[in-house]
């Protein structure tokens, strides 16, 4: 079987249709500069723009800045060709479909190719900068941007190409770019721009350095959202190329559901001429209405049915969505009460469309996604996810939310922690122990040490410093926690799933 190279292209005989390149795009000019490798940044921005290019839309290249150590041969050796396999659901429907994506100019490493990636900046072509370097990677570091060396942050790195080209121009107002980072942080446009422009100052740059950023360059706002899993199963990748005829060690499967929702103006819009081309990219003034639909009914559902989950026996979503009881809990939490409680004013008919749309990816058997992976965190992840939107359902129901009741409940088991020999804290879960990943978890392993059941949702519901507001002050939670987490205990937690989803069930029946 071939290796994948614009060489081989025209000798490959797939044995599915795959959507491939056409040689004229190896001569399209280099548009966009992006930090950094992931398989995230392969599957969504630049899946969007090798769209447009196969539909003659936008007609540029992506220049790739690999910043942690270490060789770029898989790219050198395919010519940065790699294969987007797209599976899942949608409406409904099974979904699969291969793309060979031709997006990808080069990749230059910026620890041994520092200047290359500095001439990139002299192209009067380059209209984008696109990044993700992890949460962590926006962080005001104190870098020195004059040494001829890559400055150690990402925000250095990106204030030192930014400079760079404005010499390069002589400070044309009209070289200014568009910069769109997708790390997964609140305002992460805005949060990037303070920080170069702070650095900036530290590195004593000219007033009219100054001005030219703030005039010429825009810093958008985005939120990404599609699942792309690592490196696939060594058995799903041969199975993948046996049909596609060729070997390919850049391959990536994806989810179908795609979005990237960028703060921007007509100006904008303009600049990412590739959004023409599929309705998952979205360019509004404000995006505030996707990052509330995304975190409360996405995450939010995930943070209160993952302890549920595993300490039922279920390992992955998917797995966990074949099983009518677990599958009728999450829709039901999502649907019922979730969706009608988003403190965003957001029409119903939008959340439950939303909804729904998720509801096909948490089936979608082809992504791996572990029930406990979602757990680390758990205590930040329930009150940045789910608090507001208790609060709010108190706001529009005169009734406890059950649903939501019974997902708290399994989160308070699930953080029961014991301290091991190794300094980890574990608990047990049908005869198993897992790892707890939590920053609270041993101010949980105290609780549960120290008090009864009731008394511990007493004292954790009542704990301001962690939630900030007292929440048995909200008439019948504590009590419905206490209830559940009860049965869990005595009855264990799949029983008590199936005895509650069949009382939903009778209740709308009577």
């Amino acid at each position: 079987m071939k290796d994948i190279s614009f060489s081989q292209l025209d000798s490959i005989v797939p044995q599915c249709a795959v959507n491939l390149p056409n040689l004229n795009d190896l001569n399209l000019p280099e548009k966009v500069l992006q930090f950094g490798t992931g398989v995230l940044l392969r599957g969504l921005p630049d899946y969007f723009i090798d769209k447009a290019n196969k539909q003659g839309v936008f007609n540029g290249r992506i220049v790739v800045v690999k910043s942690t150590s270490g060789a770029s041969d898989e790219f050198d050796q395919q010519d940065s060709l790699y294969t987007i396999c797209e599976r899942g659901v949608q409406a409904g429907e099974q979904i699969e479909s291969y793309t060979l994506s031709s997006a990808i100019s080069r990749v230059i490493s910026a620890q041994s190719d520092w200047k290359k990636v500095l001439e990139c900046a002299h192209n009067p072509e380059m209209q984008i900068v696109i990044s993700n370097t992890t949460e962590v990677g926006i962080q005001l570091v104190q870098d020195d941007i004059n040494n001829n060396q890559p400055p150690v942050s990402f925000p250095g790195k990106l204030l030192a190409f930014l400079y760079e080209r404005y010499k390069a121009f002589n400070g044309d107002k009209s070289k200014g770019l568009v910069i769109v980072p997708t790390e997964l942080i609140p305002d992460n446009g805005k949060k990037l721009e303070s920080i170069v422009l702070e650095l900036a100052h530290l590195n004593s740059l000219e007033t009219d350095f100054l001005d030219w950023l703030e005039v010429s360059t825009t810093f958008c706002n985005s939120l990404v959202d599609r699942i792309v899993p690592g490196k696939p199963k060594p058995e799903v990748k041969e199975a993948i190329e046996a049909q596609l005829g060729y070997t390919d060690q850049l391959l990536i499967v994806s989810e179908v559901y795609r979005l990237w929702a960028i703060e921007g103006d007509e100006h904008v819009k303009e600049v990412l001429s590739f959004g023409q081309v599929d309705e998952g990219v979205i360019v509004e003034p404000n995006i505030d209405l996707y990052r509330e639909l995304k975190l409360r009914l996405l995450n939010g559902t995930h943070t209160l049915s993952c302890g549920l989950a595993y300490l039922a026996g279920f390992k992955t979503v998917s797995e966990g969505m074949e099983d009518e009881y677990l599958s009728t809990f999450v829709s039901n939490l999502m649907l019922a009460e979730l969706a009608p409680s988003i403190p965003y004013k957001v029409s119903i008919l939008t959340a439950e469309r939303f909804g729904r749309q998720v509801l096909d990816r948490f089936r979608n058997d082809s992504i791996q996604h572990n029930w406990l992976s979602i757990t680390m965190q758990y205590t930040s992840k329930m009150k940045m996810r789910n608090l507001a939107t208790l609060l709010q359902y108190y706001q529009n129901f005169p009734c406890v939310p059950e649903y939501f009741s019974v997902g708290f409940a399994a989160y308070l088991l699930f953080m029961k922690a014991e301290l091991a020999e190794d300094g980890k804290y574990y608990g047990t879960s049908n005869g198993e122990k897992y790892l707890i990943q939590d920053d609270k978890v041993a101010y949980f392993a105290e609780k549960w040490a120290s008090l009864s059941p009731d008394e511990l949702v007493d004292a954790v519901l009542s704990d301001k410093f962690l939630w900030g507001t007292d929440l048995t002050a909200l008439k019948g939670f504590a009590a419905m926690v206490k209830e559940y987490l009860l049965k869990m205990t005595n009855e264990g937690v799949l029983s008590t799933l199936k005895i509650f989803v069949r009382k939903g069930e009778d209740t709308l029946v009577s």
